[in-house]
């Protein structure tokens, strides 16, 4: 199994590698019932439901689950997806070099401060490495300001409030510049 190196930061390594939905399926399982990801709306998945979510976005050539690795553990989750062909079909106008992202940072007893702008930092390192990715589209629940913080932290630029099926959406955009110039400042 490959594993594709993201950044190096003063907390560490973050690599990231393809998600096995049925090796990783229990450690997700974990992860997605956990209460802190009441967003990730999988609260009372059965393992089952989880190896079934993960093994139809393997089979989905616009959609990809990664594997976040901290230090060559396992830490968090990152989704990406043609957002002109999945999640938001019809919900907003793509351009081309659009990416949808999602990420997820495993639940802990011992949180270490600033890690989860690390990992979000990693994430959106890793998905400019593809110089065709102009820029990145995220649909947050309304609701979730830690996760719009974040989002903030790394140059995303909220558009507007768009109404999905399961959730109110923040639609938010950030380029490849204006990440750069976030990141240095």
């Amino acid at each position: 199994m490959s594993t594709t190196t993201g950044a190096v930061d003063a907390l560490g390594v973050f690599a990231f590698r393809p998600l096995d939905p049925l090796r990783d399926a229990e450690l997700l399982h974990g992860w997605v019932t956990h209460p802190k990801a009441a967003f990730w709306m999988m609260q009372d998945a059965q393992l089952e439901d989880v190896e079934r979510a993960y093994m139809e976005i393997a089979a989905d050539e616009h959609h990809h689950a990664l594997l976040g690795l901290h230090d060559g553990m396992p830490a968090f989750l990152m989704e990406k997806y043609d957002p002109a062909l999945r999640e938001l079909v019809g919900l907003y106008e793509p351009e081309p070099g659009d990416v949808g992202m999602h990420f997820l940072v495993a639940p802990t007893e011992t949180p270490v401060h600033g890690f989860t702008r690390a990992v979000i930092t990693a994430v959106m390192a890793h998905l400019f490495e593809d110089p065709a990715t102009q820029r990145v589209v995220v649909e947050p629940d309304v609701r979730n300001t830690a996760v719009h913080a974040l989002n903030a932290a790394v140059g995303f630029v909220p558009e507007r409030e768009i109404r999905k099926p399961e959730k109110t959406a923040l639609l938010s955009f950030c380029t490849r510049e204006q990440f750069e110039r976030a990141v240095t400042a």
